[in-house]
């Protein structure tokens, strides 16, 4: 189930508990080969991304879903969370998905690499999740080759960028390629995972997003079901917990109840307790919740297997005290001081402290080696120090954890390299006398380069000119195919074939729509010849341009290629113009 805990262990939740929350852009990219109808035959992975849909947080989340064989099937744009209908888009999108022939990983990683940079925010948390259930299978017009260049490129880019990808693996028949799904984990920061059990998947996805954003997933309970109610104790173990998150696992539906500290039955769902049901899982989640023992009845079906976890996201963040200094020498002693912070005031829960771990992580840059040192805790502050061991740069780090909780801090950089040695100027040769070197006259380079400057200069103006001209006299090949749709009624417009070869240089989308006032608007979106008979299309309007049902920023140009549809969305009236360029 490819994104069910994704939200699990996430600290999001579906309504903000605070602005401490993190936010994501999460892309779900699933393998839509044919070979899936075996490993998922339940479909459970499109079951995954619709809980996960239904889970998110309406104040900001960004979802992006992608479905892949050896080709992009279908994609939607990442698309921020405001609320239910949002929600009910994506959903139906993912029912949408269908399977095909044939399966390429190097597309699934690039095309999700480019939903994430055409809505990526950055102050969010980016990451992909990418699902396959065996090797490439490529088709006669594409060889292996070109899938490794685009892989390779691919993993430039998200390792450049920051992305993490979580590689999950089917390997329901014994063929999947582990080393592709290891390489690309390991080379952006990411982890891989390989189960021959779809049903495992939310297991995998609740240690994918909690090693992700520093959670722990703590097991409850597991227990065969009498058809009966029982009950299960959660622990709430202090003030600050944002939410908890419980997920029940079960192949059958189940049924629940839930008793607050005080014994008080309280209402499912409401303002602060949210249920998502399926028919292999419940996902019920609290926010705010007491501290406390907290009683939750489950009633399964008999003989049922059912397990338990839950899941709490903390209001509570480890700062690391300024050092005194960034660049250090081998042997010198650095100290630590670090603490734990609620929206920038110390925390001072006793509670909070109890059975609480604290590192010092220290990783080598040079080596890539982390070495862990033990903190001391004294009136709820932890402290220790590092001896710098060599001539390194070091990156440190201070983890706090127990049973429950896991946070650290922001990592800060440190140099204990010798800055480089100054060159010595150069002195007369020897045999060269003092004063002859003093009386020599410099060549004259300023003059030299002045002069090939200017010369450059005038010849770039002269390309420049030739190209303005031929490209104002360039050509357009093919035709366009184009229907209006009013997005009232629903009614289209019967297509209308527009032959390009009569444009020259560019036109603009009114041109094509014969000039109908009512659309006027589009008078601003104009295209223009491209290379090996593309054409560019440039947007300098409000409307919203999507391409294979992603939205897209034409602002400075987008390349249509052969057979690619665009939808554009006006803004001035309630219509949308579908274009597909044929040739």
């Amino acid at each position: 189930m490819l994104a069910i805990v994704l939200l699990l262990t996430s600290s999001v939740s579906l309504y903000a508990a605070t602005d401490s929350d993190t936010k994501m852009d999460a892309v779900l990219a699933v393998d839509m080969s044919t070979s899936m109808n075996k490993s998922d035959k339940n479909k459970l992975s499109n079951e995954a991304m619709k809980m996960f849909i239904d889970m998110t947080s309406v104040s900001g989340d960004k979802i992006g879903i992608l479905g892949y064989t050896d080709q992009v099937i279908r994609e939607k744009a990442l698309l921020k969370i405001n609320n239910a209908k949002d929600k009910e888009n994506l959903k139906t999108f993912v029912d949408q998905l269908t399977r095909g022939p044939y399966t390429d990983v190097a597309v699934g990683v690039s095309e999700a690499l480019n939903i994430l940079e055409s809505g990526r925010e950055q102050d969010h948390d980016p990451l992909i999740i990418l699902l396959t259930d065996g090797n490439n299978s490529l088709n006669k017009d594409r060889t292996q080759q070109d899938s490794d260049k685009m892989l390779e490129d691919s993993l430039k880019k998200a390792k450049d960028a920051g992305v993490p990808i979580y590689t999950i693996g089917l390997n329901a028949d014994g063929t999947l390629n582990k080393d592709v799904l290891q390489r690309i984990s390991d080379e952006t920061n990411g982890k891989m995972f390989v189960t021959t059990d779809a049903g495992s998947l939310p297991q995998i996805l609740s240690e994918i997003f909690a090693n992700h954003m520093k959670l722990k997933v703590v097991p409850i309970s597991t227990f065969t079901s009498n058809g009966q109610y029982q009950d299960v104790t959660l622990s709430i173990p202090n003030a600050s917990v944002l939410e908890a998150n419980i997920s029940i696992m079960s192949n059958k539906p189940v049924e629940v109840k839930l008793f607050d500290p005080s014994g008080q039955e309280q209402k499912i769902p409401s303002d602060s307790l949210l249920l998502s049901k399926s028919t292999a899982y419940s996902l019920l989640k609290i926010l705010k919740p007491a501290q406390g023992d907290w009683k939750l009845q489950v009633k399964g079906a008999n003989k049922e297997e059912i397990k338990i976890n839950l899941l709490f996201n903390y209001d509570l963040e480890v700062v690391l005290a300024p050092l005194s200094k960034q660049n250090y020498k081998k042997g010198d002693v650095i100290d630590i001081a670090a603490e734990l912070q609620s929206n920038g005031v110390k925390a001072t829960e006793p509670e909070l402290y109890k059975n609480l771990k604290s590192t010092l992580l220290v990783k080598d840059l040079d080596t890539q080696q982390t070495e862990e040192i033990a903190l001391t805790q004294a009136d709820q502050k932890f402290t220790g120090s590092y001896k710098v061991a060599d001539e390194h740069d070091y990156e440190l780090i201070v983890r706090l954890e127990d049973s429950s909780m896991l946070r650290e801090s922001e990592p800060v950089t440190i140099s204990a390299k010798q800055g480089g040695a100054v060159q010595p100027t150069a002195t007369p040769s020897a045999t060269q006398a003092p004063d002859a070197a003093k009386d020599e006259k410099p060549f004259p380079w300023l003059y030299v380069i002045l002069g090939v400057v200017g010369l450059l200069i005038v010849i770039l103006a002269a390309l420049y000119i030739l190209s303005m001209v031929k490209k104002a006299n360039k050509g357009f090949f093919g035709q366009m195919v184009i229907e209006v749709r009013d997005e009232n009624t629903g009614e289209r417009s019967n297509p209308q074939y527009k032959k390009l070869n009569s444009f020259k240089g560019k036109f603009n989308l009114h041109q094509l729509l014969q000039l109908a006032p009512e659309l006027a608007e589009v008078s601003k979106i104009s295209f223009s010849p491209g290379k090996n008979d593309t054409i560019i299309l440039t947007n300098s309007t409000s409307c919203v341009v999507e391409i294979g049902g992603r939205v897209i920023d034409a602002s400075k140009g987008k390349e249509l290629r052969k057979n690619d549809r665009v939808k554009i969305t006006l803004q001035n009236v309630n219509k949308s113009i579908s274009i597909e360029y044929i040739i």
